[in-house]
């Protein structure tokens, strides 16, 4: 059975960064696209960023380009986001999904419980 656990949220300052990692394990972790994806309190799930099971193929949204950059390691099973110049409307939980697509968009049939994302002064 897939898991999906990420780690490295926190409280950042408005212009700040954090990097955020997901490792994945029980299912075969390069043959899968992974997403990111938040929500903020009170709305509906928003789709951030996806790479594809190689790595070299990455997409963000509209919202978080040229400011988050996803990457991955399939070695350790990992992918990470990296996410600079944080603004307080990147607050959020935020999840990793094993992606049944090609990470471009969310399609995903596995999550993670999510790591909490808080940008305030």
């Amino acid at each position: 059975q897939a898991q999906l656990t990420e780690s490295g949220g926190g409280l950042a300052q408005p212009g700040g960064s954090l990097r955020l990692s997901c490792v994945g394990s029980g299912f075969a972790f390069s043959d899968y696209a992974i997403s990111w994806a938040r929500q903020a309190p009170g709305k509906g799930l928003e789709w951030v960023s996806g790479v594809y099971n190689d790595g070299y193929d990455t997409y963000y949204a509209d919202s978080v380009k040229g400011r988050f950059i996803i990457s991955r390691d399939n070695a350790k099973n990992t992918v990470y986001l990296q996410m600079n110049n944080l603004k307080v409307e990147d607050s959020g939980l935020y999840y990793c999904a094993k992606d049944l697509g090609d990470g471009s968009r969310l399609f995903s049939d596995s999550w993670g419980q999510g790591t909490l994302v808080t940008v305030s002064s």
